[in-house]
Parts: C-alpha cells; structure tokens; sequence
C-alpha cells in the first residue's frame, strides 16, 4: 500500500489463497506504543494513528477501540520496573502513569485485587480486528494499483552480480531492482535462495475467544507474573463483547507447529479466573495458534541486506507484526524510494539487521 501510494510497481506474492492468511490472522488485536525501545514507541505510535483514524479517512470500519493498556503488578520488583520505564514513554509523549490499585479496579471491574500494587495504564492504545484491517489495507493498496499474486510460492531470490534483480516462483519470475522480505517465519528459507541468512526463529503461541457477553471492560489487561509454563498472559473484550486472550510460553515452544494443544486453555483460563473471577461461567468459542517470528532479541530485522544489495528485510516481527506493521510499512517504503524522515533513524538502528544482540525490551 504504502509503496504503490508512493507511485512504485509493486507486486505482492502470496503461497496463500487470499490476503491476510498469514499470521497476523492469528493476532488477538492489540495495539499498542507502550513499550520501553525507543523504535517500538515511534513506530506504533505512528501505527496507532494509522489505526484510530482509517475509519474516518479510508472508510473501512476494522472495529478499532481505544480501550488502553493495563499492566498490573502484584509483585514489588514488576512495580520497580514498570515505574523505571516511565520516564522514556513520557519522553516520546505516551500518555500513561502509574496508577493505583483503585483505579485499576474501575478499568477492570471485579478485579481480585488481593495483593494488588497498582500498575500502568495508557489511554491511547487499542485494539482492532486483524481480518477486517487486514482486508482493508489490501483493499487500499489494490485500489492504488498494487499486484497481487495469490497461490504462488517464492522458489529464489534472483542475484546477479551481489545484487537482488527480482524472484522467481512455481509460477513465473518477476524482475525487480528491490526486493521485499516480508516473509516472517519464512524469512531464512528465503534468504538462503539468496545465499544469505536472516536469524529468525519461529516459536508457537496460542490464543482464544469467547462467546460475547454485555461490555464490563475494554482495556488490554496484561498480568507480567509468570507461572508453570507461562510468562505472561494477557486480555480484553472485544467489541462484540468477546473475551480475547493469549499467553506467552516458557520455555518458547520453538518450531512451526500450528496445531492447537490440550494443555493451553486448561492453562491460561485457570489464571484468568483467578485474576478476574467475573469470567468463571463464559464459554471459550474457539482457540487457534500462530507463529512468532522471533529475533534473538525480540525486535524486528528491517533495512538493507549488506551483501545482496536490494534486498530489503522487513521480518522478524516477533508477534508484535500486527501493531507495528502500519508504521513500518511507511518507513520501508521512504526507505526505498530514499527519502527517510528524521525519527527514521532511530527506528533503523533499532532494527537494523546487523546489531548487536542485547537482553529483550522489558515489556516483551
């Protein structure tokens, strides 16, 4: 969208049957710039804009809410470190504090609040639907001429002479001076045509919904204890009054297996209950699992491939794709046509494929 909007040719190749049949139908929703790296803030804070504001530009209605994000913290050291990130998301204009065990239990009515220190709450984020925004955007890029071509896999990557001239497919080969990987947990089976590597690790993650029951909150309530095979888990009502929730496995469960499991409701419902008793008697609809392309230090690989000039990388997304996807997809695109903002260069050196890893950002 982004590229054909800047007057590029773009051509999109899918393996699947039709847009958004990757992993971000499998996101939960949520949206958020509240996050303690410096090029999360930025983009998602773009994102979020993009987000809030598509229905009024573009028409689409992709259920966007504005019900914020709720960290909470029971234990003293989640407190310390939720309070510690506080000054660079002030710094970038979040609009979030730290707020009281009592103001939680207005954003969250029913809360058990046994035990409860308090927590963080920013007002501008949100959620929308991943299939309906999905389809909007492809909509948006197709009316402004992109080219899609679903059912086709990606055999290589063209190189000639260290540079990248276009792919070739099971179908046919298109030539391009640039080529995009946006290809997520496909990204290293991609790079090695090209005779490079991407490090990207897919891990599995599961998430559900339930039937939909009168509005009592909107807010992403996110519990940072962990637990037997669980680092986090977080959740929030839908629109339609749905419960949507997910959980964060420890150990990662690494591989590419999108089969749901036995163990995960039982798991994840448990805690649910426990945090928010109100829940006990709703009924799980349905569950799924999708992939996290993950980097070794939890944030994306976006910029150029140092040794096959033209290609660029814009992977490893590592479950956030959702939420970063909107902003990133206008830095990706000044980046190819050359015209990089200012704020571009912190979220690229952020990312940079090439950079040193270091220890995950504090609210991965």
């Amino acid at each position: 969208m982004n590229l054909v909007e800047k007057g590029m040719r773009t051509v999109v190749i899918d393996r699947n049957a039709s847009c958004g049949q990757g992993d971000n139908k499998h996101a939960i929703g949520g949206i958020r710039a509240t996050h303690s790296d410096p090029a999360k803030i930025l983009v998602c804070k773009r994102s979020l804009e993009i987000f809030s504001s598509w229905e009024a530009k573009r028409g689409d209605d992709i259920e966007w809410q504005k019900g914020g994000y709720t960290f909470v913290a029971f234990r003293e050291s989640d407190e310390r470190a939720l309070r510690s990130i506080l000054p660079i998301q002030k710094s970038f204009g979040l609009s979030i504090d730290y707020v009281g065990p009592d103001k939680i239990a207005d954003l969250v009515p029913g809360i058990n609040s046994e035990g409860l220190l308090g927590g963080t709450h920013s007002i501008e984020d949100g959620s929308a639907s991943p299939l309906l925004s999905s389809n909007a955007f492809y909509r948006a890029a197709l009316g402004a001429g992109a080219d899609f071509r679903f059912r086709e896999n990606v055999r290589s990557v063209l190189v000639e002479r260290g540079a990248a001239v276009g792919v070739s497919t099971d179908k046919d080969t298109y030539l391009a001076p640039v080529v995009v990987d946006a290809a997520g947990a496909l990204s290293p089976e991609i790079a090695r045509t090209a005779g490079t590597d991407v490090q990207v690790l897919p891990d599995s993650h599961e998430g559900a919904i339930t039937e939909p029951v009168k509005q009592f909150f909107s807010t992403m309530l996110v519990d940072m204890r962990p637990a037997p095979g669980s680092k986090n888990y977080y959740f929030y009502q839908n629109r339609h009054g749905q419960i949507v929730f997910c959980i964060t496995p420890d150990p990662p469960i690494l591989g590419t297996d999108r089969r749901e499991t036995s163990i995960f409701l039982p798991q994840v419902a448990r805690r649910m209950v426990q945090l928010l008793p109100r829940l006990k008697n709703i009924r799980v609809r349905r569950v799924w699992r999708g992939l996290y392309p993950m980097t070794p230090d939890g944030s994306p690989f976006v910029g150029w491939n140092r040794s096959v000039k033209g290609l660029l990388h814009m992977t490893g997304m590592c479950g956030q794709g959702f939420m970063l996807g909107p902003g990133l997809g206008e830095v990706g695109a000044r980046l190819v046509e050359g015209k990089s903002m200012m704020d571009d260069r912190t979220v690229l050196e952020g990312f940079d494929p090439y950079r040193a890893a270091k220890a995950q950002e504090s609210l991965k």
